[in-house]
């Protein structure tokens, strides 16, 4: 069973105005703990809601405006359990900020083992939901996991290959050699090699597109966070991991419903091999907007995409308020 925190933890006697909007609550995957927010809504006559596990991308924490989606959800009738990966945000683990693939997709399936723990919910009705780098870990969740009832992937890291080609010829170079020293620091015992998640002009980043830095900063800025809250630098072998993964190959073994959500003009997760991958899901459906990789998280583009991830939600797992 879940291990609740005192902090925002509901009291038996709280009336459907009174419910918290979150709960915080920590789970267990590999020798750590992952930090999570759970989003409730009001009871309702029809049962206990679905709950739609949420994570965030490349080197992101749920504190940039995963809430927001969560709270939409939320309105809508859905519980959301909203995680941070270990090593990052208000999880344990260390070195602080490493980014591993393989870790980060045990603790996908570590979250969904514990949302099915969940008291009060639907455990027969899980929904995934990953943006950028989680939009591909998603997709392999769903793929692993034929118990989860739909998916929605948003602008998806799909193909590692697509993506590393967006990096400067002269960026590549410069991550190759760091995640190189970060892996001889790693046996050596010594601290790890760091590198940019967004870079600016002149540095080394898993991200160096011109519209990097000010997505970034808009994101943060939507976030009511600034530049020094926001730790962007992860040890740099993860550089080496990247180009060689593909999750959108396992798109074809998704028998779930999904629901790609493509920008046209992402500079991050290529759209063209995000719509090949998704072409070959099963029960798949897409929608695509004239929008950047970081566009859809404020503004006109939020509302748009909200929508329709809540459109699709209310075909595939209607709620009582849906």
């Amino acid at each position: 069973m879940p291990s609740f925190l005192t902090t925002n933890q509901e009291d038996p006697e709280m009336t459907e105005t009174t419910l918290p909007e979150r709960r915080e609550l920590h789970f267990t995957s590999g020798t750590d703990r992952c930090h999570a927010w759970l989003y409730m809504p009001p009871p309702a006559d029809a049962g206990p809601p679905p709950v739609i596990v949420m994570a965030h991308g490349l080197g992101a924490v749920k504190a940039l405006r995963l809430g927001a989606f969560a709270e939409r959800f939320r309105a809508a009738g859905y519980g959301c359990l909203v995680f941070d990966y270990r090593h990052f945000g208000d999880s344990d683990g260390e070195p602080r900020e490493l980014l591993s693939i393989r870790r980060q997709r045990e603790d996908w399936r570590a979250a969904v083992a514990f949302a099915r723990s969940l008291p009060d919910i639907d455990r027969d009705r899980i929904v995934l939901w990953g943006t950028s780098f989680g939009g591909g870990h998603a997709i392999v969740t769903a793929a692993d996991d034929r118990d989860v009832v739909a998916a929605i992937a948003q602008c998806p890291f799909t193909d590692g290959m697509a993506s590393a080609r967006q990096i400067s010829p002269r960026g590549t170079a410069s991550l190759t050699a760091a995640a190189a020293k970060d892996h001889l620091a790693r046996l050596l015992g010594r601290p790890p090699v760091r590198v940019k998640v967004a870079a600016r002009p002149g540095e080394v980043g898993l991200m160096d597109a011109e519209d990097v830095i000010d997505g970034v900063l808009g994101l943060l800025d939507a976030s009511g966070l600034t530049e020094e809250e926001y730790r962007n630098d992860v040890p740099a072998r993860v550089a080496l991991e990247i180009p060689v993964d593909a999750p959108g190959r396992r798109a074809s073994e998704v028998r779930c419903p999904i629901l790609f959500c493509v920008c046209d003009t992402d500079t991050v997760a290529p759209a063209k091999a995000t719509l090949r991958h998704a072409a070959k899901a099963p029960l798949g459906e897409i929608r695509r907007y004239p929008a950047g990789h970081f566009d859809i998280y404020s503004g006109e583009h939020f509302e748009r995409v909200v929508a329709d991830q809540l459109a699709f939600l209310r075909a595939h797992v209607p709620t009582a308020t849906a």
